[in-house]
């Protein structure tokens, strides 16, 4: 499995639209087994996104994929800035096959 871990600031007020962008684009991401998008309860602005892929080249294939590339853009001029915080290989867990 491949994760990562990663947090973006959107512009001042929009976070609540950001993450409603992010979560309307991860329906039908083959080989996605996680993703989850949570409001960071000490800046009104953070989001942290936590991901969860059967294998690293099925999230790269993700990202050519209508709905995520759709997500991107119209997500984009909402961010103020993102930070990859880290690569992981996830063991498993509740809600995750291996």
């Amino acid at each position: 499995m491949y994760g990562l871990i990663g947090n973006m600031t959107a512009i001042a007020g929009r976070r609540d639209a950001l993450a409603a962008i992010l979560l309307e684009g991860v329906a039908g991401m083959p080989g996605c087994l996680s993703y989850v998008v949570a409001v960071d309860p000490k800046d009104g602005d953070r989001l942290w996104v936590t991901e969860v892929w059967d294998s690293e080249e099925s999230w790269r294939r993700s990202l050519a994929l209508p709905s995520v590339r759709a997500a991107i853009e119209k997500g984009r001029p909402l961010i103020a800035g993102m930070e990859q915080i880290a690569t992981t290989t996830p063991l498993g867990g509740h809600g995750l096959k291996r």
